[in-house]
């Protein structure tokens, strides 16, 4: 019964795209929601019409893949890491079906990768927290202990001290499967244990836990620094920024046509940023902006680099 209305919506729904969204939803305010933008926004471009489904457990992934290849849907659209494998298994099933993942690697001639330079946008807002810390102490609370986050981690650790080489950063995970990301909870109490620490930022780089974690600042009248989309607005004047990940456009370009191989997006691409606008403006200062703006032209020219944990999992 899970699937009927999955079922029923893609029936003659010949080469309509179909968005697979992971566990939290088009609502987590973050990463789905991004993707969840880019297909509205496509949607409103063209006039033409996507399915949807956004899973309830890991057992869904390959069969959602699977019902949408089946029912006709091309592109199909994993949005996450773990749907590496079954965007993997079912498009080798269907290859004369497209498909496209967002965060992994599938090397098949019908899948397009999209990946991030997440370390580059993770560096300016690391900047950022270190320029507005008063205590000298900062925080961290990833999701799933997972090298992709550890990449946040790196390139947020690199920011800050770029700015202040003496800084301290405390840093955690939510947890090491996927619940980590949907735990707020658990968010809150790391965001917690850190403040009490010392830390009067912190990045939430963690999903629907995000959530939890910047309520925790919110409520202790520390800072906290949002993730994939702008979460500035949750709670004004007590966000510093958010690491803006543009999935949107990862989504809107598959939705457009798959061009099979690997995408890496970043600062160059105008696919990573940091957020201003009148929720956060009176926190980051004419000065702020100045340096970390100078800090992204550097990146993007290639005169500053910016470790990736990814390549040696390491942050040295």
């Amino acid at each position: 019964m899970l699937f009927a209305g999955l079922l029923v919506l893609a029936t003659g729904a010949v080469a309509q795209p179909a968005l697979i969204l992971e566990l939290g939803g088009k609502a987590d305010r973050s990463f789905n929601q991004a993707a969840w933008e880019g297909a509205t926004a496509w949607r409103k471009r063209t006039g033409r019409e996507f399915l949807e489904f956004e899973i309830a457990n890991a057992a869904q992934r390959e069969l959602a893949a699977r019902r949408f290849a089946e029912r006709g849907a091309n592109p199909v659209v994993g949005i996450g890491f773990p749907q590496a494998s079954s965007i993997a298994k079912v498009a080798r099933e269907f290859p004369k079906t497209q498909f496209a993942i967002v965060d992994a690697v599938v090397e098949l001639p019908n899948v397009q990768s999209f990946v991030y330079r997440e370390h580059e946008g993770s560096f300016l807002v690391g900047m950022l927290a270190a320029l507005a810390s008063r205590t000298g102490k900062i925080g961290f609370v990833g999701g799933q202990d997972i090298p992709l986050v550890r990449k946040f981690l790196c390139g947020y650790e690199q920011g800050a001290r770029h700015v202040n080489p003496k800084i301290e950063l405390l840093s955690a995970m939510t947890g090491n499967t996927a619940t980590a990301w949907t735990d707020p909870l658990r968010g809150a109490e790391l965001t917690k244990a850190q403040i009490a620490q010392g830390a009067d930022v912190v990045f939430a780089a963690a999903g629907t836990t995000g959530l939890g974690i910047m309520q925790a600042a919110r409520d202790a009248g520390k800072l906290s620094i949002g993730v994939d989309s702008n979460q500035n607005h949750l709670h004004p004047g007590f966000v510093l920024t958010s690491m803006v990940k543009r999935v949107d456009l990862a989504v809107q370009a598959a939705f457009d046509g798959v061009k099979p191989g690997v995408t890496a997006l970043g600062l160059k691409e105008a696919a990573l940023d940091y957020a201003l606008d009148e929720h956060n403006a009176k926190l980051v200062t004419p000065a702020m902006k100045a340096r970390v703006d100078a800090a992204r032209a550097d990146i993007v020219d290639g005169r500053l680099k910016v470790i990736d944990y990814t390549v040696a999992n390491t942050c040295r």
